[in-house]
C-alpha cells in the first residue's frame, strides 16, 4: 500500500513563523505508525532556519492524524531539529513542557481576504459592526461555506473543534478548539490552522491572522486562551484566584512579549480589550484582560479562566509557556503557604 505523510512544521521566520508543509510518500505492506516514520531533512536556507553553506534541517514526527482531504494520507506534526538532531533554536514546541492536567481550549479569530478587502466588504459606505456577531443571511455574513468546509475537515480529521462562529466584523469567523494538555491543545490549533490555510487556496482567498487588519471601528482579531489546571478545577477558591491574577498582572509585560506582534494595535481599551499597559480582571468582562466566566465565580471559585490578552497571529506554543510558568509558581507558592 502506498501512504501519503504530509510533514508540517513552523519555519524561522520573526515575528510569527509560518507553516511549509511537504509530502512523503511511503510504500509499506502494513499501516505505518508515528514511531515509523523517519526524520526528514529540509532546505533550512528557504526557511530562515539554516545558511545556505549547511542548510539541511531536520524534521522530527510528534503527532499524525488523518487526513481526510486526501487518499491514503496524514498529516504529520513535526519538530525542527539542527543537523545533530538537538531542537532547533526556532522550535518553540521544545520549550513547553507538556502537563497533561492543563487544559486549553483557543478561540481562534481571522479574518477571511480576497484581494485587499476582507469578504463582503467594498470600498464604499459599510454598514457598522453591531449585526455580523453570529449573524444570518448574506447581508450580515460572508465566507459560511468556506468555514464550515474547515469544520467538517477537521472533525474528520478527529480534531477536538468544539464550536464555530461569524465574529463581530464582517468577514470575521472564529473557531474553538480545545486539548486535554498543554502540547495537545497547542497542536490541535497547529492542524486547525494548516487546514483553513490549505483549504483557501481552494476558493482562491486567503487568511489574515493580523489582530488589526482594519482601521477604524472596527473589532480585531485574538487568540482568546481559556485554560485551567486540576487544582483550579477541583480545589481553586478565591484567595488562589487572587494570588494568581497578582502574578498575572506582576508578569503583565513578560506575557505580552510572548502574545503576538502588533498587538498594540489591537489592545486598545476599545472593541472588548483592555488597553496593551494596563492588566485588568473581571467576571464576566469582555473589556479585562482576563474574563472569569460566571460559572466559575458561583461554582465557589472553581473551574476555567479566559486569557483575552493573546493576538490571532501569536505562536500558542509561546503563549501556553508564559501561561504556565506563571501558573505553576502561583500553585507552588499557594500550596505551600497553605499547608
Amino acid at each position: 500500500m502506498i501512504y501519503k505523510f504530509e510533514y508540517i512544521w513552523l519555519d524561522g521566520y520573526n515575528p510569527e513563523p509560518n507553516l511549509r508543509s511537504k509530502t512523503k510518500v511511503i510504500q509499506t505492506e502494513s499501516e505505518p505508525t508515528l514511531e515509523d516514520l523517519p526524520i526528514w531533512s529540509f532546505d533550512g536556507s528557504s526557511t530562515k532556519q539554516a545558511e545556505g553553506k549547511y542548510s539541511d534541517c531536520m524534521l522530527q514526527p510528534v503527532k499524525m492524524i488523518k487526513d481526510p482531504q486526501r487518499k491514503n494520507s496524514y498529516l504529520v506534526l513535526c519538530e525542527v531539529l539542527n543537523s545533530d538532531l538537538t531542537p532547533h533554536s526556532s522550535n518553540h514546541r521544545s520549550q513547553l513542557k507538556d502537563d497533561s492536567n492543563m487544559w486549553v481550549g483557543f478561540e481562534q479569530e481571522y479574518f477571511i481576504y480576497s484581494g485587499e478587502l476582507p469578504l463582503g466588504h467594498t470600498k464604499g459606505n459599510m454598514k457598522p459592526q453591531g449585526e455580523y456577531y453570529c449573524g444570518i443571511g448574506t447581508e450580515n455574513v460572508s465566507g459560511r461555506n468556506i468555514v464550515e468546509h474547515h469544520l467538517d475537515i477537521c472533525l474528520s480529521a478527529g480534531l477536538n473543534v468544539t464550536g464555530i462562529n461569524a465574529e463581530v466584523a464582517l468577514g470575521q469567523w472564529e473557531f474553538q478548539v480545545m486539548g486535554k494538555g498543554t502540547l495537545d491543545s497547542c497542536d490541535q490549533l497547529i492542524f486547525c490552522r494548516f487546514l483553513l490555510q490549505r483549504l483557501v487556496e481552494s476558493y482562491s482567498v486567503r487568511v489574515e491572522y493580523h489582530p488589526k487588519p482594519l482601521h477604524g471601528d472596527w473589532n480585531g482579531s485574538g487568540l482568546h486562551a481559556n485554560f485551567s489546571t486540576k487544582y483550579m478545577r477541583e480545589v481553586g477558591g478565591k484567595p488562589y484566584f487572587d494570588m494568581l491574577f497578582f502574578a498575572m498582572e506582576q508578569n503583565h509585560s513578560k506575557h505580552i512579549e510572548n502574545y503576538g506582534s502588533d498587538n498594540q494595535m489591537r489592545l486598545t481599551g476599545k472593541h472588548e480589550t483592555q488597553s496593551i499597559d494596563k492588566f485588568s480582571w473581571g467576571v464576566s468582562d469582555r473589556g479585562a484582560s482576563i474574563r472569569v466566566p460566571q460559572t466559575t465565580e458561583k461554582n465557589n471559585w472553581k473551574g476555567y479562566i479566559e486569557d483575552r490578552r493573546p493576538a490571532s497571529n501569536a505562536n500558542p506554543y509561546l503563549i501556553m509557556k508564559s501561561i504556565s510558568e506563571t501558573v505553576n509558581l502561583v500553585e507552588m507558592n499557594f500550596k505551600m503557604a497553605n499547608v
